[in-house]
């Protein structure tokens, strides 16, 4: 059996237990429900504002997304190191040809696996739904796929940054808590701060120059910014969003960001992994 086959093997392994536990099925229900809540609260506006509804929608589906997703990620990715150890199956699994560096980059795709199928198939129905009741133009199918493409990028970020925080601890109880943590940091009072330095900053030096930079670090930023830059719309944007089309970078650079997120989260991985005596 060769690396590649070792590796299907355990990332079916991670994908069947992830369906045991209701993981898939779960995170496709949220995904489903919160974007039909927001394509239903959002269909009167987007008359009023001349916006196709599928375009309206989809922006504001990637701001609740920064929030959704990288949870889900990181509740699904956390117990995958830490859990190993716990349950005493580690040292099984290191007893065979599998390789540290084979089993983290097979747990990551087993993972993104799971979030891949729940984010396809809600926002699939979301749209199909969005699409059915008031129509789609072309831009509107754009905005959506371009919506589902990246946040299956985010979850990516996430699901490694999850198995990275999995292999610092040996008790899973740990794992979930700085899990937990990481969202409420990265999430959620990250934008936090940044706000309240331009409140106390009063348009100086620190908002003009250093908080662009700061707000595209951040990966769920990068990922808000990027959709949010890309589409047309009359619709009024506030607050870090309003940043989206007035960036001083790029807007490929977002990508780049989640890109070396990514790689990032998964080298930490690897790296922990190995020094991890079972």
């Amino acid at each position: 059996m060769n690396g590649l086959d070792r590796m299907a093997a355990v990332a079916a392994t991670e994908f069947r237990l992830a369906f045991r536990n209701r993981w898939v099925l779960l995170s496709t229900l949220a995904f489903t429900l919160f974007a039909l809540a927001l394509a239903f609260l959002g269909s009167g506006p987007s008359g009023a504002l001349k916006v196709d509804a599928l375009t309206l929608t989809a922006a504001s589906l990637s701001t609740l997304t920064v929030y959704l997703v990288p949870l889900m990620a990181l509740l699904v990715s956390y117990d995958s190191i830490a859990g190993e150890i716990e349950r005493g199956t580690l040292a099984l699994v290191l007893a065979t040809p599998v390789k540290r560096g084979e089993l983290v980059l097979a747990k990551f795709c087993g993972h993104l696996a799971v979030l891949t199928l729940a984010i396809a198939v809600g926002y699939g129905i979301a749209g199909l739904v969005i699409a059915g009741l008031n129509g789609a133009d072309p831009a509107g199918l754009v905005a959506w796929g371009r919506l589902v493409a990246t946040a299956v990028l985010l979850g990516a970020v996430f699901v490694a940054l999850g198995m990275m925080l999995s292999g610092l601890p040996r008790q899973t109880g740990t794992a979930a808590a700085m899990a937990i943590g990481a969202w409420l940091v990265l999430v959620v009072l990250y934008d936090l701060a940044l706000l309240g330095a331009v409140i106390v900053d009063q348009g100086g030096a620190f908002t003009k120059t250093i908080f662009p930079a700061l707000v595209l670090a951040n990966p769920g930023d990068a990922f808000r910014l990027y959709n949010l830059a890309l589409i047309e719309s009359n619709a009024p944007i506030a607050g870090l969003d309003g940043l989206a089309h007035t960036l001083p970078f790029p807007v490929s650079s977002a990508l780049v960001v989640l890109a070396l997120w990514l790689f990032a989260g998964l080298a930490g991985a690897w790296a922990l992994t190995r020094r991890i005596r079972p």
